[in-house]
């Protein structure tokens, strides 16, 4: 018998891009934490990570996306196997945080830390960065794109306003196209609300 996985109504992350230092025999270690959904969106803060620290000899990183963490990676960038990558993903696990990325960069110093002393210091910077950050929960959110005609435009607004929804983007053209936020526990209720209206075509975008 399959197992069904029941979305989580909330998750644990950090609100903002923050910081980490570690100093060890003369190596620098920097962490940064940063809220983070997808693959394309990690690849975007490591290549500002990476020209903003030319210099550094490496920038290990782990990263985890989902509601259930079914999303995952750890990179260590040219070290030791398993010496970068796992422990900064180690502390991820250890925070219970998702939807994450957080890069290290290593700014040799001349001496040779030993895989012990590297996996210290990757940890340390890790959690120094998640520590440096505020931690917070949020309430999960299926996420929806409207288009619909001018005409319809009070009614949906309407719906909007008696619900507290959430907007994202809004975009008004020769149709009007909106990104907005529907609690799970209400989430049908509010399309069939919507999708009454004549106008209304509603796309999915996903649950986060």
């Amino acid at each position: 018998m399959q197992s069904i996985i029941k979305t989580k109504s909330t998750y644990r992350t950090i609100s903002s891009l923050s910081e980490g230092i570690y100093k060890e025999k003369g190596s620098k270690f920097i962490g940064y934490a940063t809220p983070c959904y997808k693959e394309d969106e990690a690849k975007l803060y490591l290549e500002t990570w990476k020209k903003q620290n030319h210099q550094a000899r490496h920038l290990c990183y782990a990263y985890r996306f989902g509601l259930n963490n079914e999303l995952y990676r750890a990179n260590d960038d040219g070290e030791p196997n398993n010496s970068a990558g796992a422990p900064i993903l180690g502390q991820i696990q250890s925070f219970e945080l998702t939807n994450i990325l957080i890069g290290v960069v290593r700014y040799y110093g001349g001496t040779k830390l030993g895989v012990g002393g590297l996996i210290n210091a990757y940890r340390t910077a890790a959690k120094e960065a998640i520590e440096d950050g505020d931690i917070i929960v949020l309430e999960v959110f299926e996420w929806v794109k409207m288009n619909f005609t001018y005409q319809d435009m009070p009614a949906v607004m309407n719906v909007i306003k008696q619900h507290s929804l959430t907007l994202q983007n809004q975009n008004f053209n020769l149709e009007c196209e909106l990104t907005i936020a529907l609690p799970l526990e209400q989430k049908e209720l509010l399309k069939k609300e919507f999708v009454n209206l004549q106008s209304m075509e509603i796309s999915i975008l996903g649950i986060y």
